[in-house]
């Protein structure tokens, strides 16, 4: 199916770097690295340099914290997202939200996509979408409340949950009047997820791709990597591309991440040994 984002489509065998920007100070990945709007401006710059397709703006990080009320989330992503739509007219924009009137906000200042990690917590964020012609990706979250961590959670067979889930929610978000060619489908890695549940998801991945929407997956640097290959924050970047490839061969089609270039190149020899695309270069064997 092709994916409309913005003015832009793209055909099924396309792979697209969603990159993403925090304007939060208590990141977990980069500790409020990118809080201030010259640090954000820059860190987007840097990604579309290294060739991200999408920008992710966040204004909450996904795990416990401080509280962060919607006028604050707001404050930090509506603001900005104007700023980079100003600078980078032809660059898609998603909002990291699940609430409402921030995505409202996000929209009316120029936002794409809608990238609801939470999994329709606040069920009226796909009628924003809808109302302003903007995609949404539906995630499974399993129906937890947002910022909290998994405890004990279990499931008969985590694929099949996640699969009718994303049926039902496509199915929901397109009768509201979201585009169906607007609608990508996230099986929520980490979240109500422990580890083997996301291992095990990304092992299945190509179960969940003939579902009419495109998949989205976010993989960076999270805790089944760093569990599964018993590293810190720091040091989950081998485990994030290994399981990038695992999940580009299966029929991702979209990444969320924190390293552009290295998903880049990665995404490029998935296409290359596919026949998908040509070397850059051609010279063994020929002189």
């Amino acid at each position: 199916m092709t994916l409309n984002l913005g003015q832009q489509s793209f055909p099924d065998d396309q792979l697209l770097v969603m990159a993403i920007i925090n304007r939060t100070p208590d990141s977990f990945y980069d500790k409020g690295a990118t809080f201030t709007d010259l640090a954000a401006l820059q860190a987007v710059e840097r990604a579309i340099t290294a060739g991200a397709d999408i920008v992710d703006i966040g204004g909450v990080k996904a795990g416990p914290g401080d509280v962060v009320s919607a006028d604050e989330e707001r404050a930090r992503v509506a603001g900005f997202i104007e700023q980079v739509r100003d600078q980078y007219p032809n660059v898609i924009i998603s909002v990291d939200t699940w609430r409402s009137d921030v995505a409202r906000a996000a929209c009316q200042a120029g936002a794409d996509i809608v990238n609801d990690a939470w999994g329709g917590h606040d069920p009226s964020v796909a009628e924003v979408a809808a109302e302003y012609g903007a995609g949404l990706v539906c995630t499974h979250a399993g129906g937890v409340t947002p910022r909290t961590r998994p405890h004990r959670v279990e499931y008969d067979d985590i694929t099949t949950a996640v699969r009718a889930f994303l049926v039902d929610e496509v199915e929901r978000v397109v009768s509201i009047g979201v585009d169906p060619r607007r609608v990508l489908v996230d099986p929520g890695h980490d979240f109500a997820k422990n580890t083997r549940h996301s291992l095990q998801l990304t092992g299945e991945l190509a179960g969940l791709t003939t579902l009419g929407a495109p998949l989205l997956v976010s993989l960076s640097n999270k805790d089944f990597i760093g569990e599964t290959l018993d590293k810190p924050v720091p040091d989950r970047l081998v485990g994030t591309l290994a399981a990038t490839a695992v999940s580009a061969w299966q029929g991702a089609r979209v990444f969320r991440v924190h390293q552009v270039a290295e998903t880049r190149q990665v995404l490029q020899m998935v296409q290359a040994i596919r026949g998908q695309r040509q070397p850059l270069v051609s010279r063994r064997g020929l002189g």
